[in-house]
């Protein structure tokens, strides 16, 4: 609590209305003096900072290891114990993409070690024996590249094209989808390729989760009574539930991070058991949200928790997918 001196002037500076005591009737705002010393700011600091981290931590412990405990608690009434859905998703978003913007992937500096490796051993051979072994590896890797990903080249489609069947001919669609993946695979290796994947699915899992929301809240309101639960209902639930997710990604992508950093095989193997167990938690944690929430019988719960399961899970891997597609066409 504040224990700042309180204005001798009556009138609220923020809504102008009367004050008769303490705090504004009106607009709730505290009638103090608002020019205050150091000592009353770094008081009132600390003090916010507390009840935060009170509610902060509260709210983590229950969203973690408590399945639709929030939910319950905020649409009962118990709101200022704990952090506001919005907020709370707000802030984990924003945790997670400083995250991935301060902590980008490590492959690129993997292929980049892999080919100071290859350059130090060339250099262990005489001049001739480097030139001969260089231009089979190059033939050997554009090979395995171009039998990989099996697509022909440009001037092969052209010849199909122009002088082939109507059948084997392109659409205008498909060609163009053929001339971008052609020059994909004409400007990046193989590993280049993956890394950009893996750091699309990163970036875009946050973007997706939150896209994804309200359809994720439609579905439950379809398949629950409209009378019993409105989709405000649905949506806070969906807030936590997705909130949860969105934690467990920063906490292993957090750890995988400290792992790379530290490069100690131990450490590597305490994160990949870690890893296991909450991607586990995370895949399992819908199932006893939904019936705690909802409150029907387990085998109830459980078949309209696989249905809804299954469904949100094919419509996040498809926008996933999408977003994946729309990396790969727009490599450079």
């Amino acid at each position: 609590m504040s224990h700042s001196p309180i204005r001798k002037d009556k009138t609220c500076l923020n809504c102008r209305h009367v004050v008769e005591q303490k705090y504004c009737p009106n607009c709730g705002q505290e009638n103090t003096d608002s020019r205050k010393t150091f000592h009353h700011l770094f008081i009132h600091f600390f003090e916010d900072l507390t009840h935060y981290e009170n509610a902060f931590w509260k709210t983590i412990k229950n969203l973690l290891f408590k399945p639709s405990t929030l939910t319950k608690e905020y649409l009962s009434g118990k709101r200022l114990s704990y952090l506001a859905p919005v907020r709370l998703y707000i802030f984990i978003s924003f945790v997670t993409f400083l995250l991935i913007a301060l902590f980008p992937s490590h492959i690129s500096e993997d292929l980049t070690k892999g080919e100071k490796e290859i350059t130090s051993n060339f250099e262990k051979v005489d001049k001739k024996e480097k030139k001969s072994w260089d231009e089979k590896s190059y033939l050997k890797s554009k090979t395995l590249d171009k039998s990989y990903f099996h697509f022909k080249t440009m001037k092969e489609i052209d010849s199909i094209q122009k002088y082939g069947k109507e059948e084997e001919k392109l659409n205008q669609f498909q060609y163009w989808l053929q001339e971008k993946a052609v020059h994909v695979t004409e400007t990046n290796t193989k590993k280049q390729i993956i890394e950009k994947f893996i750091e699309s699915f990163v970036h875009n899992l946050p973007k997706v989760l939150f896209v994804i929301m309200p359809f994720f809240a439609f579905f439950l309101w379809i398949f629950h009574s409209k009378k019993r639960w409105y989709y405000f209902d649905h949506g806070i639930f969906t807030l936590h539930y997705f909130s949860f997710l969105l934690l467990v990604f920063l906490i292993l992508f957090s750890l995988e991070r400290i792992a790379q950093l530290i490069n100690s095989t131990f450490i590597n193997a305490i994160v990949n058991i870690i890893t296991f167990v909450g991607v586990l938690w995370a895949f399992y944690y819908f199932f006893p949200a939904h019936h705690r929430f909802y409150g029907e019988s387990r085998i109830v719960s459980f078949i309209k928790s696989m249905i809804l399961f299954f469904i949100n899970f094919f419509f996040t891997l498809f926008l996933l997918t999408f977003y994946m597609l729309y990396t790969f066409i727009n490599l450079h």
